[in-house]
């Protein structure tokens, strides 16, 4: 599978998500909302929204190592 740019800044957007949830789920913690001004900050929204958009990407790449494996295996 070739990776591209917006391959990984997708992948480092969902990890960034991935360990925010992680705090709230373990520590009440949202760090994304304490960086950058609280839950209700016009940049942590973008951030949010962000995650989510890198999240919805990311089932993109379910389909290409799928064709990935098919290829090889031709």
């Amino acid at each position: 599978m070739r990776t591209r740019p917006l391959d990984f800044i997708a992948l480092l957007l969902i990890i960034i998500g991935a360990i925010n949830w992680g705090l709230i789920g373990f520590f009440q913690f949202d760090l994304v909302a304490t960086l950058f001004g609280g839950m209700d900050s016009w940049l942590s929204r973008i951030i949010y929204a962000l995650v989510g958009l890198a999240g919805l990407y990311g089932l993109s790449l379910f389909g290409r190592i799928d064709n990935e494996s098919v290829r090889r295996s031709e």
